[in-house]
């Protein structure tokens, strides 16, 4: 594949930002892209336009705003990958107009939200926070008023993209009843049900 690139990989230069996995610097490397600087936060502004001259590939997550004015300072940029879900950090139709393409990786957290999702909600209908300060300050209730199984319940979903699909997954496996609405039709996932409107 070396030879259907314009430029050796050892000259490629790429800039991580935010802290990015030390398995994408791995992946990286084992795809011979040697030239790989790994910063640990977002850098903005006038650091940011500096940090950017001579690079071909940027790598960020969430804090890192492209601007316009930063993509015209980025003299040699050729691509951008957000580490994140989305893509409202870079201004993309400057990036657009100066055909550097911006990827994302629209499925890396879905499933840690649905499950940090599932996890707010026992701990809700069980009054865990409560309890836990209780034992924190020397109580200890063995009542189970004010506790509820998730078992039977109805949840109701708003937006069923990638996240409230998968919810509506876990949501099922605790017995839930689950109902959701989206402003495009989007095919149930298991007996979720959809609904017209919020009202």
């Amino acid at each position: 594949m070396s030879d259907l690139i314009s430029l050796p990989k050892d000259r490629i230069r790429i800039l991580l930002l935010e802290g990015i996995s030390d398995s994408a610097v791995e992946l990286l490397h084992a795809a011979g892209y040697d030239n790989v600087t790994r910063l640990p936060k977002a850098l903005d502004g006038a650091a940011l336009m500096e940090a950017l001259q001579g690079v071909h590939i940027l790598g960020i997550r969430s804090r890192t705003q492209l601007t316009a004015e930063v993509l015209a300072a980025a003299d040699r940029l050729i691509a951008v990958g957000c580490f994140c879900i989305g893509t409202n950090q870079v201004a993309l139709g400057e990036a657009c107009r100066r055909g550097i393409p911006v990827f994302n990786a629209p499925f890396s957290n879905t499933r840690s939200v649905a499950e940090l999702v599932m996890g707010e909600i026992v701990m809700l209908l069980r009054s865990i926070p409560d309890k836990s300060r209780s034992a924190h300050q020397g109580g200890w209730e063995k009542s189970a008023a004010n506790s509820y199984e998730v078992r039977g319940r109805t949840l109701g979903i708003v937006g069923y993209g990638n996240i409230g699909s998968q919810l509506s997954v876990l949501a099922e496996a605790f017995g839930m009843r689950v109902i959701y609405y989206d402003h495009t039709t989007k095919l149930p996932h298991g007996n979720a049900r959809p609904c017209a409107t919020l009202d």
